[in-house]
């Protein structure tokens, strides 16, 4: 029975997940003539696939020579992509889940472990439409100021706590306000996180950044727009889909389209991507 445990408690977290507003409601219909119940949960739980780079438009992130994650905050492309990122996780909009699904944008978590324990099932949802979960310590503390054994437990247990919920260990981490040192990263590799990742743009949504005001857009370069492989910061905050919504229709303007960071990192830096490219 011990052996069973972990799958009744995915499932059951995820018909919650359904609740939580976001995935298709599932109900059985006596003598309905529909796809079952099970057809239908199957299609409600299935990952989203994203779009591969195309051979020779990007360079791949490389390993760092000491060893430890390497810290990345862009992808070199030629490709008009960009990706989003969105963190925390303090609060939930509902409405998101189903706007990512209908728009079928790829987006990257990086999840504050913290928040599973009053929205577990929403960042379930969240998962299932094609989030993969990545790694932004237990409480969001500023990493540069704790000593090792403080910032090993923030990884560690983060990481703990979100592969027991969602089935698959992180492998990604980005530290809260961009803050790290090289105690961070030794400590980030003890925990299994193969890269660092920080981002070269950022969307205050629901929120004023400097110089930007509400709802701004800024560089992290000074300059405007988006660029080939920008990483995009942004935060799960109340009224997050319109917000959303807004974002990617200034992607869109500008001629770009949001893609997958995971399938332009290599495997050994957490991604798809396999580490040499066919043909090497």
């Amino acid at each position: 029975m011990r052996g069973k445990t972990p799958v009744i408690a995915m499932v059951a977290a995820g018909v919650l997940g359904a609740a939580a507003g976001g995935w298709p409601v599932v109900r059985a219909q006596a003598g309905g003539s529909g796809p079952s119940v099970r057809t239908q949960l199957s299609a409600a739980l299935a990952d989203q696939q994203w779009a591969t780079p195309k051979p020779g438009s990007w360079t791949m992130p490389k390993t760092s020579p000491d060893g430890l994650p390497p810290v990345l905050n862009h992808i070199d492309t030629q490709e008009r992509v960009v990706f989003l990122t969105i963190d925390d996780g303090y609060t939930y909009d509902a409405e998101f889940v189903n706007l990512v699904r209908k728009e079928k944008v790829p987006i990257l978590t990086f999840l504050t472990s913290t928040y599973i324990k009053g929205e577990g099932q929403y960042f379930w949802a969240m998962r299932n439409a094609g989030s993969v979960m990545e790694n932004h310590t237990v409480s969001h503390p500023n990493m540069a100021t704790l000593p090792p054994e403080s910032q090993k437990k923030q990884i560690c247990d983060s990481s703990d706590a979100i592969a027991a919920q969602y089935g698959r260990r992180p492998q990604v981490f980005r530290p809260p306000f961009g803050s790290f040192n090289e105690t961070t990263r030794k400590v980030a590799k003890d925990c299994g996180i193969k890269s660092i990742m920080l981002w070269s743009a950022e969307f205050y949504n629901g929120t004023s950044g400097p110089g930007v005001g509400f709802n701004g857009f800024a560089r992290g370069d000074g300059g405007k727009g988006f660029k080939p492989g920008d990483i995009v910061l942004m935060h799960y905050r109340k009224g997050l889909a319109q917000q959303f919504q807004m974002i990617l229709g200034w992607i869109r303007q500008q001629g770009f389209r949001p893609a997958a960071v995971q399938n332009y990192l290599p495997a050994s830096l957490g991604g798809n991507a396999p580490d040499k490219p066919a043909g090497d």
